[in-house]
């Protein structure tokens, strides 16, 4: 069953910053044991639904030797009720005779946070904080671990996160979009793999971090924010990133305010010196393509959009987008 958190614990650190005190939980795997290869597990915690909480920093407790990736959801409600599960996509149809299988989350699902490569800590900035449980979609946390390899008999692992939180009122929400694609990459070949998405809410966003995401064939991914007006496309660079280096959050290159009817845009550049096609999903021998953003916004809640994803290559390419781009930084979007 859950774990009821944010409420008081024995394995709390309290501090002091910016004026307010800050606790932290720690939020684990309860030593699961990955009996197979490419196995996504989950395990959550149920959000004290009296109290507001902002989570305003993460702390990863974990190796890329032992976890390819983690990421943590915020859940209306999650995939299952159990205290574990199997929550691959990839493994949907497939009988696990230890955990049962589901989505991480049932409803209302958003990425809060993500971590690889032996990625450090993420501190939010000042008054900035991600608010779950009361007055907030996010009731459940669930952390997903994906373990690359299986364990031996008898061998266990509490990868996870910990979690720096605090009572406060934070005047800024945080939040975040994830960009990415789906798509394949032809033997031999560079690809662009694309996204973009106009944003259609009356709200203002503040970008701040952002964290880029491939498999081994990715070589650079590069975010942007397309300003429309009648003289033309303006595109503004967010951030880029080899993603062969630790997949951490980075401060944006631009900080300037986004707002409706802007465009947000990300292309990851592939290269496969395979003989064979590598398509988008979840095992190590496939790809992905993703550009997260990370935001927040003043006296206001988070976009109600969360993903921004495309078909991609070959059925989706910025140059034959319906936003009708009339200029693409192809050269510099692919450059370091």
């Amino acid at each position: 069953m859950f774990r009821l958190i944010f409420c008081v614990f024995a394995t709390a650190a309290v501090y002091n910053v910016n004026a307010y005190e800050v606790d932290m939980y720690e939020f684990l795997m309860p030593n699961v044991w990955p009996h197979s290869d490419e196995l996504y597990l989950c395990t959550p915690i149920r959000i004290s639904p009296r109290n507001r909480f902002n989570i305003v920093g993460f702390q990863p407790n974990a190796s890329m030797h032992t976890a390819h990736h983690m990421l943590l959801y915020g859940c209306s409600e999650p995939g299952s009720n159990d205290s574990v599960w199997n929550c691959g996509e990839m493994q949907r149809n497939v009988i696990d005779e230890i955990y049962s299988t589901a989505s991480p989350c049932r409803s209302g699902s958003q990425i809060v946070y993500a971590w690889a490569r032996d990625a450090p800590s993420l501190h939010l900035p000042k008054d900035v904080g991600f608010l779950v449980g009361q007055g907030s979609p996010i009731k459940y946390l669930v952390l997903q671990v994906h373990y690359m390899h299986r364990f031996p008999k008898g061998h266990t692992d509490n990868s996870g996160v910990f979690l720096k939180y605090t009572k406060a009122h934070m005047p800024r929400q945080a939040g975040v979009i994830l960009l990415g694609t789906s798509g394949i990459i032809m033997p031999n070949m560079v690809e662009h793999m694309e996204t973009a998405c106009t944003m259609t809410e009356d709200k203002t966003i503040h970008p701040f971090a952002f964290r880029t995401h491939t498999h081994s064939l990715g070589t650079l991914v590069s975010g942007y924010v397309v300003h429309r007006n009648k003289d033309g496309d303006e595109w503004t660079l967010l951030g880029k990133k080899n993603p062969q280096l630790p997949q951490m959050f980075y401060p944006t290159e631009n900080r300037d305010p986004i707002k409706k009817n802007d465009v947000l845009a990300a292309r990851c550049t592939m290269n496969n010196s395979h003989e064979y096609v590598v398509k988008i999903g979840a095992t190590n021998q496939d790809e992905m393509c993703n550009f997260y953003l990370m935001y927040w916004v003043e006296n206001d809640t988070p976009l109600k959009q969360k993903y921004c994803f495309t078909a991609g290559p070959p059925n989706y390419y910025w140059s034959e987008a319906h936003e009708n781009f009339n200029w693409i930084p192809d050269l510099e979007a692919s450059t370091p």
